[in-house]
């Protein structure tokens, strides 16, 4: 049966999933059935990894188990501290992160097991082992020594002391909180659809979360956070969005279609493959934005993205997306433009994991077909035969 091709495989169904919905029509985000405008913030992040995991909100007894789970996976491997002490001070965090989850499958207790229970295993090692290198990375390249954390707090706060050495204010644990809920899962965004066809192939979950890992690196996709902040950053002032936006989008508009591709002449934060209205999400952040901008004096950053925001509403269709808004959110945290995407990995481990969890319990190999475009079938001239031949003869001679 022929079936049309579609460029980016674009509203291709690839897959069957019960873990997240999104409509992008309407501009909704479902987790397992719970739109997610009712989930940030007034569920924890630990409960919310739990629901995309196993389907359900967890019990309080439930809740109390998995948290009890997640503080015993604790403690960065010795391994992979020593490893990142030696990597270049200019790598790129999500290289850092990629080749610290690759060393760590070597050293895992059930790297050669992919029954449930030693997945699960893994999965909560590897929802600690993320935050924990991240962390442990930006203190490194920064110059300081990674340091340990308090057991007993909410995985939001454990990240934030392993990352300044200090206990967070509840509210900004709050805040980190939202935001990791906000990038858990988003169905099959590029990162997780890759881990899914690692998983296919019945590799092991330490070899999909690293595929995740570097799939996310890229501009078109969690590097684009880092874009946003980097142009908020740039304009410096509300006054000037309005003409940058302006010359951006003119500069754009006498480009090639190919042109036009590139990362790098669009305006970061602003249109998504399957949201025809905003982001669901970017709407639960643009008031986190403003509230967190205001309490720590960062103000002109929001007002900068506002007004970029409604230069590009009067000129454009394009829907806002999460990158936008998260931005905002990052610097009122302190967190520079090129440690963004690994926030969001902190967030979406637990999407990768809740979807490599779900391929291995009924998985098939994922092997799509290409439509051929090349030459006809053809043969090969009589000369070409013949200088073939002539070269495999002088081969064996020698």
């Amino acid at each position: 049966m022929e079936t049309a091709w579609k460029a980016g495989l674009e509203d291709v169904i690839a897959a069957r999933s019960a873990i997240c919905q999104v409509d992008g029509a309407a501009g909704k985000l479902y987790y397992r059935g719970y739109e997610i405008g009712e989930v940030a913030g007034a569920i924890p992040f630990e409960d919310v990894t739990a629901l995309l995991w196993h389907g359900e909100l967890p019990s309080p007894a439930a809740s109390a188990q998995f948290a009890s789970r997640l503080e015993t996976a604790r403690g960065l491997p010795a391994a992979v501290a020593d490893l990142l002490r030696t990597l270049p001070r200019d790598s790129h965090p999500l290289d850092a992160l990629r080749t610290a989850v690759s060393l760590a499958a070597t050293g895992d207790p059930d790297v050669r097991s992919s029954d449930p229970e030693a997945n699960l295993r893994k999965a909560f090692r590897l929802m600690t082992l993320v935050p924990e290198t991240v962390a442990a990375w930006q203190r490194i390249r920064t110059g300081r020594t990674p340091v340990a954390a308090s057991a007993s707090v909410s995985h939001a706060a454990y990240f934030l002391e392993l990352l300044e050495g200090r206990a967070p204010s509840r509210e900004v644990a709050r805040v980190l909180d939202l935001v990791l809920t906000l990038h858990a899962d988003h169905e099959l965004n590029a990162s997780t659809f890759a881990a899914r066809v690692g998983v296919a192939t019945l590799t092991d979950l330490h070899a999909a979360i690293v595929a995740a890992i570097a799939t996310l690196k890229g501009p078109r996709h969690g590097g684009a956070n880092e874009d946003v902040l980097a142009m908020l950053l740039e304009i410096g002032d509300p006054a000037r969005a309005e003409s940058y936006v302006e010359a951006r989008l003119g500069a754009r508009a006498g480009l090639s279609k190919h042109e036009r591709g590139d990362p790098r002449v669009r305006v970061p934060g602003f249109g998504h493959r399957v949201y025809r209205v905003d982001d669901a999400r970017a709407r639960v952040l643009r008031g986190m934005a403003k509230s967190m901008a205001e309490a720590t004096g960062r103000q002109k950053l929001f007002e900068v993205a506002e007004r970029v925001s409604d230069a590009m509403r009067a000129r454009t269709t394009l829907p806002v997306n999460v990158d936008f808004f998260s931005a905002v959110v990052y610097d009122a945290l302190g967190i520079p433009p090129d440690f963004c995407t690994s926030i969001f990995a902190v967030g979406r481990v637990a999407g990768w994991c809740a979807h490599a969890l779900e391929q291995f319990a009924d998985n098939r190999l994922i092997r799509p077909r290409a439509e051929y475009v090349g030459a006809a079938p053809r043969s090969l001239a009589a000369d070409q035969r013949r200088r073939t031949e002539t070269s495999m003869a002088s081969s064996s001679k020698s």
